[in-house]
Order: structure tokens, then C-alpha cells, then sequence
């Protein structure tokens, strides 16, 4: 299906609170696009952008509703339609490729057939006809055995080939329209520069329209044609890439660029040189075991490293290198097939079944997705309270204060500590994940991409906060990210994981300011420049390198 025109005009959003107050969410909403057209969105955590963007499909969160406004694609508009013509529009002329894929896939269903689903609910195709597509798919998305993958169920796969196995599903039925909401939020540098050149192609070659919803003004500049600045519902500066990036008119888009420079990062923090985590040799794997004991799966080989207190060691590599199977196994959530765990010089049993509940305590994990790790039915005082009562044993009015003094510390305003995690953005849900964590007032942090759903202004204000408590609780981090500029600013020290194996590891300044392994270099390489045309360049760069690569062999 070709694209369509998209004319939006005077739309407004509001919520009604449990006791029956209204506000508004977003209003006076203007933009419209050509076909192959694409706009995009950004501002902090909040500020409507998704909110804005489910607006397209008809659709507001529970809790609240459009209230006025015009969103018309092509011919129809959309906001007048009745639900059975709403149900077939979404999925089929208009496609949404959301920010969290864990909590869209069906965990009972396997790959492939959610992947077509929507193709046979619209009957746009038969199942073999989808399948052959959904393969085609598989390989343009650059996803591992593209003529397997979809046999295995969610849990099988990592959270980056997830969130590109969803791209898959939005594109299956070449829509006219396609919403993208922070699409490659879960996904490494590497993979994410292949995933925005198949949405890019996709776009230009089908003249699909499209919203791109995104923190990063980096991936901004390289999909957008138009941008729309927003803060609190409203539009601060509108216009076309170029002009808001290069002449911003607001001191709200200004800041958002400043916010999304790199900084320098300071000298390193100095460790009290006590050892607080030592791990030596590790192997991790899965499935049956040969006669030493290797497992037929090995994610992860002979890996070793020391933190100390009050350090902060970044774990940086491609989906799949074994970076959260690094940190499951630290936690206890997957037992090691080789090698030993030691925390404050004592061996940590393999599995949660043989550790202390002190153990628990001193070691927290803060988990990528909030939307999977936060019980969608508990208020967030309650989410903040249960450790608290676990771990210290504390009074109601005890608590109380604590929870009050944690929110302040994420910086989240009391207000939301009666809402529960479907009525917070996904900035907001994130911070609540890492002020559970926090409650426990632990000495290590796992933090598995923890500013990876954040925007650049509120993602350097955890980084700040994150920075803050190493020298006032002394707390260590083992910081697992696929963001560079994020390991640069935070992390004394880095490990390079490429298919479980550590290829390079050091001082974060000199490890990624001179890296010496190939392996290294792609990643830095891969990281987008905040200029329109970088990716066209770098892809350009990679068509170079590979004809080189032929003609040496």
C-alpha cells in the first residue's frame, strides 16, 4: 500500500483522575505530512509524544480520551470512525511498532505466528503467502537463522532481535501509515544502524508516512524530515530537521540539544581499592552437557573481572553477547556451567536457592524493561514499600517517609506514588524500577540498560544521581548498555563482549578512545552523529569496506 497523506489539526488529549478531575495531556496539536513523509517527535518523558502518536490510531490510554481534534489519513478521518472500521484500519493501513516489545509478544504464541497475525485477521494475505513475506522480513532486519527465528517463542530471543521481530510484524502488510515509538531504544549501535537503514528504505521505497517518536536527537536527525519539539502537551518549535537542529528558535529545543552533546567525562572516580566482586572464569550456557561439563549452548566463556567498591564497570556488545546473562548470572538467576562468583570475598552460591537473604539485599538488579519487572496492579508506593518492609523490617509512617524521600531522589513528584506502572510514561516507570532497587540500599547495582527508555535530558539526570551515590553510599555498578556516550560518562572501567567472549577491556577513556580491537571500532563507529546524512554516510563507509574485504581475498 502506498502512503497517504496526514493532516492533524487542533487535536487535544485528556485524563480524568480517580477522583474525577480532568487535564489536559496534549493540546492545540498542528502538523501535517506528504506521503513518504516523516515527523518526528521529541521531548522529554511526559511531554505527550506517545500519547500524541496512539492519537493517529484512534486510540487513548485508559483513563483518558481525545477530546477535540482532526487526524485525517488520506480520505478518512480517522477520529469518526466507528470501533468495527477502527479495528480495520489499525494493523493494516496504519501500523504501530512499540517502545517495549517484551510486553507486546504473546510469551505462549511462538514468533512467527504473531508476526502474521495481522496479515490474516485483515486477510491480506494467506499464511503461506505471510510467511514468505515475514521471512523476506527476517533478513531485511538483519535477525540470526531469519528461517527459524520465528519458531521460537519470546523468551528465546534477545530483547534487541524482539524489538526487531515487531518492526517485522508493523511492515508485514505495508501500511500507509506507520507509527514508530522509540523502535530502536532496545537495540546496540551496530544493530540499531541496520534497523534504522531498513525503516529508512522501507519509507522511501514504499512511500509510506510515518511518526518516529524518540529521545535521541541523534536518530532523529537521520529518519526525520520534519520535527515537532514538545513540552508538557504543548508544541514549543516545529519545522524541518535542518532548521531545528542547526538554527533552534526556543531555549527548550536548546536545551535538548545541549543535553544530547557528548560531555567530557571527568577524571576517574577513585575506588577505595576494596574488592567487592570477583569473578573468575566464567562460563554460562544452556542445554545438555557434554563429559566436562560444557554446555551445548555457551553464551558466555571465560570471562573474568574485578569491582571494586564503589566502582562502576560498563559491559558493552551486540544484542546477544551475552551482557544480561553476565548479570542474571551475578544475580543468581542462571546458574554458571564453569568458574566462581565472589561478592565481598565470600563464593555466591550459583543459584538463589543457597544465598542470604543479606545477599539479596546487597545485590539489586534494575531490570531493561520496567514494563516486565513492575506489577502492573500495585500503586507505586506499594511497589516502593514491599522492600522496605522486607529488608528493614520498617513501621507504615517509617516507610512512608522513606518512599517520599526515594521518589525525590529519581526525581519523580510525589503526586504519582498512588498511580499504578500503565498510567506512568515509560521514562517514569523506569525510575520507579531503579528507586525499588535503591529502597534496598544495596553495594552492587546490575543495571541492565537502565537509561535506555529515558530521554537525554532526564537520562543525564539519573547518570548525575547515579554518579552521586557512588561517593555518598559508596554503592558499585556493573553497567550493561549499548550506549557508548552512557558507559563513557558513568563507568571508570569497560568490557567488550562479542558472542560471549571478551575481546577488550580496561580504562573506559583509553579502551574508547583508542580501541584496538576490530570489534571495538565498529561499535564506536556505529554510534549516530547528530547531523542529518550520517547514515547514508557510515552505510556508504560499510558498501567501502566490504569491497575492500572482497578484493583482498
Amino acid at each position: 500500500m502506498q502512503g497517504e497523506s496526514l493532516v492533524v489539526r487542533d487535536l487535544e488529549v485528556r485524563a480524568t483522575s480517580v477522583d474525577g478531575e480532568e487535564r489536559t495531556l496534549v493540546e492545540q496539536i498542528n502538523f501535517s505530512l506528504q506521503p513518504g513523509e516523516v515527523m518526528a517527535l521529541i521531548g522529554e518523558s511526559g511531554s505527550g509524544k506517545t500519547t500524541i502518536a496512539l492519537a493517529m490510531l484512534g486510540y487513548a490510554r485508559r483513563g483518558c480520551r481525545i477530546a477535540a481534534g482532526s487526524v485525517r489519513l488520506g480520505e478518512s478521518e480517522v477520529l469518526s470512525l466507528n470501533a468495527a472500521r477502527t479495528r480495520a484500519l489499525r494493523g493494516d493501513r496504519i501500523a504501530y511498532v512499540a517502545q517495549s516489545a517484551a510486553a507486546a509478544f504473546n510469551p505462549s504464541r511462538p514468533l512467527m505466528e504473531q508476526v502474521i497475525e495481522a496479515a490474516l485477521i485483515h486477510g491480506t494475505m494467506d499464511r503461506g503467502s505471510a510467511r514468505q513475506r515475514a521471512l523476506a522480513l527476517f533478513r531485511e532486519l538483519a535477525l540470526p537463522d531469519p528461517e527459524h527465528i520465528g519458531e521460537r517463542y519470546p523468551h528465546q530471543v534477545s530483547g534487541g532481535q524482539l524489538q526487531r521481530l515487531m518492526a517485522a510484524m508493523a511492515l508485514l502488510t505495508d501500511p500507509a501509515l506507520i507509527i514508530f515509538d522509540e523502535p530502536t531504544t532496545a537495540l546496540d549501535v551496530t544493530t540499531q544502524v541496520e534497523v534504522l537503514n531498513a525503516f529508512k528504505r522501507a519509507v522511501r521505497e514504499r512511500g509510506t508516512t510515518a511518526i518516529y517518536v524518540s529521545h535521541d536527537l541523534a536518530v532523529v536527525a537521520q529518519m526525520a524530515d520534519q520535527v515537532l519539539v514538545l513540552n508538557a502537551g504543548r508544541i514549543m518549535e516545529q519545522g524541518t530537521i535542518d532548521k531545528v537542529l542547526e538554527r533552534p528558535e526556543h531555549d527548550y529545543t536548546r536545551s535538548l540539544l545541549a543535553a544530547a552533546r557528548p560531555q567530557r567525562r571527568r577524571p576517574p572516580t577513585s575506588s577505595s581499592g576494596e574488592e567487592l566482586l570477583h569473578i573468575d572464569n566464567l562460563q554460562v550456557g544452556y542445554g545438555a552437557k557434554d563429559s566436562d561439563g560444557t554446555p551445548a549452548d555457551v553464551v558466555l566463556d571465560n570471562i573474568s573481572l574485578r569491582l571494586d567498591r564503589g566502582g562502576a564497570l560498563g559491559i558493552i556488545g551486540e544484542s546477544g553477547s551475552g551482557k544480561s546473562t553476565l548479570a542474571n548470572a551475578v544475580a543468581g538467576l542462571v546458574a554458571p556451567s564453569r568458574g566462581a562468583v565472589q561478592f565481598a570475598r565470600r563464593e555466591l552460591s550459583p543459584t538463589l536457592r543457597g544465598r542470604t537473604p543479606e545477599q539479596f539485599r546487597r545485590i539489586q538488579m534494575v531490570f531493561q524493561s520496567a514494563d516486565n519487572s513492575l506489577n502492573p496492579s500495585h500503586t507505586v508506593r506499594r511497589l516502593l514499600s514491599r522492600p522496605l518492609q522486607t529488608y528493614f523490617k520498617r513501621d507504615r509512617a517509617a516507610r512512608n517517609r522513606r518512599v517520599e524521600e526515594l521518589m525525590a531522589l529519581v526525581r519523580l513528584s510525589p503526586e504519582l506514588l498512588d498511580c499504578r506502572p500503565g498510567e506512568l510514561s515509560g521514562g517514569q516507570k523506569q525510575r520507579v524500577n531503579l528507586a525499588r532497587a535503591l529502597a534496598a540500599e544495596p553495594d552492587l547495582l546490575l543495571c541492565d540498560e537502565v537509561t535506555s527508555a529515558l530521554d537525554t535530558v532526564v537520562g543525564a539526570a539519573i547518570l548525575e544521581l547515579l554518579d552521586e551515590l557512588r561517593h555518598e553510599l559508596g554503592v558499585a555498578y556493573l553497567f550493561i548498555s549499548h550506549d557508548i556516550s552512557t558507559i563513557r560518562a558513568l563507568c571508570d572501567d569497560v568490557m567488550v563482549l562479542h558472542q560471549g567472549q571478551c575481546v577488550e577491556a580496561g580504562r573506559c577513556d583509553a579502551v574508547l578512545e583508542q580501541p584496538r580491537h576490530p570489534y571495538t571500532r565498529k561499535l564506536i563507529g556505529s554510534v549516530p552523529e547528530l547531523r542529518p546524512g550520517w547514515l547514508e554516510s557510515c552505510q556508504a563507509e560499510t558498501s567501502r569496506e566490504s569491497v575492500m574485504d572482497d578484493s583482498v581475498q
